[in-house]
């Protein structure tokens, strides 16, 4: 999907800097809020579908503007998870290859934050390889569809309204199985999730969904039943690209709390920002975190200019840098206050768990390297 320029209201370059101004302001001032009350309040303000169709409720920008809302609310402390999920992912693939019919009915509340919508991909025994995806719809007789399988570490369950699951279905003509998506809603027979207990601190919390034969109607089918790939990938190219928004805002919020206590902090006859085993650190945590900055530019440009081969590349490579920035800029924040970044009074030992889901979700860094290694070096595949 393109974005033609003329009427798009957000693609100007000043249009953005007003939009990253205006959301670090709004997040200042809602830092505090429940995360429910904060995703509301976003939503009427249109933060939440800035990268949706206008005709339908949405902000009419790309994923430039939506990973500028999350990484400034990351930065302000009060990052909103299910960002990268409900707008990003599933509002981008339904606005790119739904229905009429589907986009109506759910990309104006998607927009608006009055409807959620959760993204099933990962299963128990798939891990990072998308092929070997288990979860399989089969005609019923009806017409409609039965979709039975597992999927682990699904965010917000229990708080969306369906989950566009990520499932399989068999090529008639060589018996092969296809990947195809599917939008579940929470109250579908046959659907049932069990809540994960996780050494993380978020709102957000995460499920095993299980999928037992759900009946599900013919247009509950997203896109076209051949073009299953192209379709999932369109989802997961902006699933990237806004992890490194929300790994980015976490480096930031970790730095600012660094820097402030630098500046203040005083043993000796200086603060201890004025010695440079502590300035130098600060710094080579904020330039790299800088440099993920432009990579995820690049990557949500490309994606936005409908240069999805290209996204793909730099999408990958965003969510590496940035992964590893966030991880850096956590890590020398608390190691800048010592023990007082260990204490709940400054909240920067909670980011240590937190900036490692950067490296790990929803690609690990590994799976990065392997892409970048054999699809733009060319080099042979180890798997």
């Amino acid at each position: 999907m393109t974005h033609d320029p003329s009427t798009n209201p957000l693609i100007d370059g000043q249009e953005r800097t007003a939009l990253r101004s205006a959301v670090a302001a709004f997040a200042k001032h809602h830092a505090n809020d429940k995360t429910d009350e904060l995703w509301a309040e976003a939503g009427k303000l249109g933060y939440l579908g800035v990268n949706l169709p206008e005709e339908y409720g949405g902000g009419g920008g790309g994923i430039a503007e939506l990973s500028i809302v999350l990484e400034e609310l990351g930065a302000a402390g009060c990052p909103l998870l299910m960002l990268i999920v409900s707008p990003a992912i599933c509002g981008t693939v339904i606005a790119r290859f739904g229905t009429e019919e589907q986009k109506r009915a759910w990309l104006p509340g998607l927009a608006d934050g009055s409807k959620t919508m959760a993204f099933g991909i990962t299963e128990p025994d798939a891990g990072s390889n998308s092929h070997r995806i288990t979860t399989t719809a089969r005609r019923a007789p009806d017409g409609g569809w039965l979709l039975t399988g597992r999927k682990v570490f699904i965010s917000g369950v229990d708080i969306s309204d369906a989950t566009l699951i990520v499932g399989r279905t068999e090529d008639a003509r060589t018996g092969k199985l296809k990947p195809c998506l599917f939008i579940v809603e929470r109250g579908a027979p046959g659907f049932s999730y069990r809540h994960i207990p996780m050494e993380l601190a978020a709102a957000e919390k995460q499920f095993e969904v299980v999928l037992d034969e759900v009946p599900l109607p013919a247009e509950a089918l997203v896109g076209d039943e051949d073009a299953g790939l192209l379709q999932l990938f369109a989802g997961l190219n902006p699933e990237r690209i806004m992890t490194a928004a929300f790994a980015l805002g976490m480096g930031r919020y970790a730095l600012a709390k660094a820097v402030e206590y630098a500046r203040v902090r005083q043993v000796w006859k200086e603060p201890i920002g004025a010695h440079q085993a502590v300035a130098h650190p600060l710094a080579q945590a904020h330039i790299e975190v800088e440099l993920a900055r432009l990579m995820m530019a690049k990557a949500a440009h490309l994606y936005d200019a409908g240069d999805d081969a290209g996204a793909g590349e730099a999408a990958n490579m965003a969510k590496y840098a940035a992964g590893e920035a966030a991880v850096k800029a956590v890590d020398q924040a608390v190691h800048t206050l010592g023990g007082n970044g260990l204490t709940a009074e400054y909240g920067l030992a909670k980011l240590v768990t937190a900036a490692r889901v950067a490296r790990i979700a929803p690609v690990s860094r590994e799976m990065i390297l392997n892409f970048v290694s054999h699809q733009t070096l060319g080099l042979p595949k180890s798997y």
